[in-house]
């Protein structure tokens, strides 16, 4: 029988490998006698094609905070990676641990041993550790990480739980609405095909509808099916994403505040790296590849400008990339010397002004949305009975 085992090598890179072997102890020994550490073993045989999954990635926010606590506790790095990797379940993530702590006994930094796994660590958490391992200020740099990704969850947070009730008022409405037309409308109108009276035009329109839904139910949820599947796979698709992106930022109100979000992380994300003690051309570069496709194109012209000779400031804003509020305390920010805690104060500042305009659109956006709702139910059922209404007030 054939196996698929994952596992981590010698340079302490995740491997995936096929075995032919009994059993999953004698694929997973076999793996071990290659002088590899296994993570998981599966099997393989005919079976559906399944869509290619990440290795689950370690929570690094929690486990920076659970690092910095044993820390703070006495413990020395060594001994806190052996206590989080013994409370892991065996698998990918106490592997890991594991394969750091091996690492930093043959003498590897930190940083150097987290950068051998990419997909679990990002860029960011390596360059500011590798930036405090200069300073020996470890439990400082987790603490900045950590204060990092929290100002970035509240941001998430505050949007998410403002689009709660709008996604649940639009499913419900959503589904009401599928219930009539496509399961009450079709046998209102069977009701109607056997009278002879000529039906409103509305509501015949209505009814006919419902007739075609009887008649094509099998060819319309196929249809349904299939442009789901498209819209699924499209949104999968970085291009798609891009494109789409693109065409919103075109908006008057949205795109404004689109751009906001983003510039609001380029500087909260340029700010923490500038206060571990990088240098801005190389915390630049580290943060394009969290902003949007379209302004990556500016910010390299602002380190370019940077390269040049020029301040931040003028950079950022002679590539767009500054707010009015942003290129005048950032100016303040290269007077005082103090420009990574100034782009902290100008992210957190347009977090707020952000969070403020979500909260006021929601406001306005939830009764237009039900009335809209509201207003679509009401008709369908009003052209349903209308009918029956003109029935009625022709009776004797």
């Amino acid at each position: 029988m054939r196996f698929e085992v994952s596992a981590v090598d010698a340079r302490q890179q995740v491997v995936a490998l096929e075995l032919d072997a009994a059993s999953r102890d004698q694929a997973a020994e076999a793996a071990r006698g290659r002088g590899l550490a296994v993570l998981a073993v599966r099997a393989r045989g005919l079976a559906l094609p399944r869509v290619a999954r990440r290795a689950a990635a370690l929570p690094v926010a929690l486990l920076a905070v659970e690092l910095l606590a044993l820390l703070e506790a006495g413990l020395n790095l060594v001994e806190a990676l052996q206590v989080l990797a013994e409370k892991q379940p065996a698998g990918e993530r106490q592997a890991v641990l594991a394969a750091l702590l091996e690492a930093i006994r043959r003498g590897e930094p930190f940083s150097q041993a987290l950068a051998h796994f990419p997909q679990h660590f990002p860029p960011l958490f390596v360059a500011t550790l590798k930036a405090s391992e200069r300073t020996g200020s470890v439990r400082e740099a987790l603490a900045r990480y950590i204060a990092y990704q929290g100002e970035l969850d509240r941001v998430r947070k505050k949007v998410a739980a403002a689009a709660i009730y709008p996604a649940i008022l639009l499913a419900v409405g959503a589904l009401v609405l599928g219930f009539l037309l496509f399961y009450v409308v079709p046998r209102f109108a069977g009701v109607y095909e056997g009278l002879d009276t000529e039906l409103p035009f509305f509501s015949a329109l209505l009814l006919a509808l419902g007739r075609g839904v009887r008649e094509h139910a099998a060819a319309l949820g196929a249809g349904a099916a299939g442009l789901a599947l498209g819209a699924t796979l499209l949104a999968r698709e970085p291009r798609f994403r891009a494109w789409l992106s693109a065409r919103l930022w075109r908006l008057p109100v949205l795109g404004e505040r689109m751009k906001l979000y983003q510039l609001a992380r380029l500087y909260r994300t340029t700010g923490m790296l500038l206060r571990a003690g990088i240098p801005a051309l190389r915390a630049l570069g580290m943060v394009e590849a969290l902003l949007a496709a379209h302004l990556r194109a500016p910010l390299a012209q602002a380190r370019r400008l940077i390269g040049e000779g020029r301040p931040m400031s003028a950079a950022l804003g002679a590539a767009g990339l500054a707010t009015p509020v942003a290129a005048r305390m950032m100016v303040v920010g290269e007077r005082s010397g103090e420009m990574g805690e100034m782009l902290e104060r100008i992210a957190a500042f347009h977090d707020e002004e952000l969070a403020r305009f979500v909260e006021w659109f929601m406001r306005a956006f939830e009764p237009l949305l039900m009335a809209v709702l509201g207003v679509a139910i009401g008709l369908v059922v009003v052209l349903m009975y209308m009918p029956v209404f003109e029935l009625a007030g022709s009776l004797p």
